[in-house]
């Protein structure tokens, strides 16, 4: 991806979705030609000269300062995780600077396979790019079976925009979607040269008219926890709060449990699919045999 654009695009869009009064400026006399804070504005709220702020916005961010990156994020307004996203665009590790081969595959730990087969409730492995590198018989039961799709195909963006089946799925489709996204697009900040990152992007964008209007957003999300709800077509409608959790032998692994309010519908409902899955749902591959799509 090129990060001149990106940068561009993000500053772009974030400027837009503030007016000069939520900013705290007088109200401009005319017609305003942009959406939003014009850049003029933004440089007076950062404290830059408006030619610096250009050069920024524009991509040419050789030797910008961390303050000068704070107090734009200031004036933009940046949650934690948009000013995350701008450092990583504009300021890329010296690692990652260097090294421009694919990351290693990853792997799931037997431990953390076992610890998915000890949770009764739905529960994922989910790695770079939305992956879905290991599931639980109950998780696979409630979204889609993963393992019996190709390996390339493992994915929750590719499910949730190319799926149909994830729009009856999912009660509030357009809000996952743009969640799935934003990660998606944050997980883009850290590393614009991933080749199978390019690729999905690629596919997204030609494949979904949704994809391509949400990506042109440029909005970043960092999932911790939440609430998805759902009308499955076995067991009907769910409420299920999830909860992210850090893989610490794989910083881009994590564990996504879900689990239903205790003594509701919901839980009787996920009660039913569990034990329809003891005895129909499909057995799913060994540890050795499943290492999540590769890359």
């Amino acid at each position: 991806m090129d990060r001149s654009s990106e940068i561009r695009e993000f500053l772009r869009t974030r400027r837009a979705r503030i007016t000069p009064e939520q900013a705290g400026l007088a109200p401009y006399g005319g017609a305003r030609r942009v959406p939003g804070l014009r850049r003029e504005e933004v440089a007076q709220l950062a404290g830059v000269s408006v030619d610096y702020y250009i050069r920024l916005e524009r991509g040419r961010t050789r030797g910008v300062s961390e303050a000068v990156l704070e107090a734009v994020a200031r004036a933009l307004r940046l949650d934690d995780t948009e000013r995350a996203h701008l450092f990583d665009l504009t300021q890329p590790s010296p690692a990652r600077a260097r090294s421009r081969r694919p990351p290693a595959p990853q792997r799931v730990h037997p431990v953390l396979y076992r610890t998915l087969d000890s949770l009764g409730v739905p529960a994922v492995v989910q790695g770079r790019r939305t992956d879905v590198l290991a599931a639980n018989r109950l998780a696979h039961a409630l979204y889609t079976d993963f393992e019996a799709r190709p390996r390339r195909e493992r994915n929750f963006a590719r499910f949730v925009f190319l799926d149909e089946a994830a729009r009856s799925l999912y009660v509030d489709w357009e809000r996952v979607a743009g969640d799935c996204l934003a990660a998606l697009r944050l997980y883009a900040g850290r590393h614009p040269d991933d080749p199978q990152l390019t690729e999905l992007v690629g596919e997204l964008s030609l494949r979904s008219d949704a994809f391509r209007r949400m990506w042109a957003d440029h909005d970043v999300v960092a999932h911790t926890s939440g609430t998805k709800r759902l009308h499955h077509p076995l067991v009907g409608d769910l409420t299920l709060d999830y909860v992210v959790l850090a893989v610490e032998d794989d910083p881009e692994q994590t564990l996504v449990v879900y689990t239903p309010e205790p003594a509701s519908p919901s839980a009787e409902a996920l009660d039913i699919l569990a034990s329809w899955t003891s005895t129909s749902a499909p057995g799913r591959h060994t540890p050795e045999e499943t290492s999540g799509p590769a890359g």
